[in-house]
């Protein structure tokens, strides 16, 4: 799991958008969301242009802070943050029983850490497929980079309309990427076409919870700052997504908030509170010393107009993050395993 440096989060910055055209695509991406205006139906009717510019303007933040893999996970004590993601996409591959020589889909796979680790964990060729360009372009060079290159592949579409025949794939995973779906039962359906009878499908979803209230100002807010820091059209609730499943076809074989025992809060990289050296970006110390970075970059001239703004709404979104972790009104850590009938 490699990390990007200085020098790629510079060049990186603004993904595919011409340099020139990143602070209007920063205009055009913040005016999606309520806090600038913006309306659910707007974000739901355009979410493909909401969700590429998103992935355009933050991958290389992403990448920079993260590494590889864009999730969170359970974790235990004593255990880092590398080692917790590491455990989690091999849950995903155990929990769908993945056998040596199986073809399997990532559904919005970002740049392909979670594919290329599946890959190797499970002896499995996996496809993934994403809509962003950009992130489809760097996954390929990290690809050749693992030497993974016969194994894992990467198809260029929407999750909504996927270019596959039917029963085609032998397993399919999301990892916090169907949350960008503007219809659940649409999305879950097209999964539900590609997946071969008797086969499963496995998914960590991004949620609200049974706590969270939406007659509660405070929590549309921390919903509000979620949603414009991660590219979301809406979050939905567990029992929608669980609705939805059941609605696309699926037998749910078992579900959880795995947020719910996990020893160690999924937010603490995100928390100021928390300081880490394995995680040092993420930390408080390491995010301000981000922010001025970035800040030096665009002022030089290395950095387009605008990367501060998307330092900004990114340091919103990791705001909003904890406090509905805190408050248990939000999960990214929904997980459910489900069957396609015979």
């Amino acid at each position: 799991m490699s990390k990007a440096g200085a020098f790629d989060l510079a060049s990186g910055l603004g993904g595919k958008i011409e340099k020139d055209d990143v602070l209007s695509a920063v205009d055009k991406y913040e005016k999606y969301h309520a806090s600038f205006g913006g309306v659910e139906e707007d974000r739901k009717a355009n979410y493909t242009d909401m969700v590429n510019k998103y992935y355009d303007l933050v991958t290389s933040f992403y990448e920079y802070g993260w590494g590889e893999s864009f999730h969170f996970a359970p974790r235990w004590n004593g255990e880092s943050l590398r080692e917790s993601i590491k455990r989690h996409e091999h849950f995903l591959a155990l929990q769908l029983g993945l056998k040596p020589g199986q073809k399997v889909l990532d559904v919005g796979c970002g740049i392909g850490g979670p594919l290329r680790e599946i890959a190797r964990f499970s002896s499995t060729s996996v496809m993934g497929i994403n809509n962003n360009e950009y992130q489809i372009t760097r996954g390929k060079v990290l690809n050749r980079v693992a030497g993974v290159e016969r194994t894992c592949d990467f198809t260029k579409a929407d999750f909504m309309k996927m270019p596959f025949p039917e029963n085609n794939f032998d397993a399919v995973y999301a990892i916090e990427a169907t949350c960008h779906a503007p219809d659940a039962v649409g999305c879950y359906k097209e999964i539900f076409r590609v997946l071969k009878p008797g086969q499963s499908f496995a998914a960590y979803e991004w949620c609200m919870t049974d706590a969270f209230d939406p007659n509660n100002p405070e929590h549309q807010k921390i919903k509000a700052e979620i949603e414009i820091g991660d590219g979301l059209p809406d979050i939905r609730s567990t029992k929608q997504c669980l609705a939805a499943l059941k609605e696309a076809g699926f037998e749910v074989i078992w579900e959880v908030d795995l947020a719910k025992d996990s020893p160690l809060p999924w937010y603490l990289p995100l928390d100021t509170s928390h300081f880490s050296l394995s995680s040092f970006r993420l930390t408080a110390a390491g995010r301000f010393l981000t922010k001025n970075m970035v800040k030096a970059l665009e002022y030089v001239g290395l950095a387009p107009k605008g990367s501060q703004r998307v330092q900004s709404f990114l340091e919103k979104a990791a705001e909003g993050l904890v406090a509905g972790g805190k408050k248990e009104i939000f999960t990214p850590l929904y997980f459910f395993l489900a069957r396609k009938p015979q």
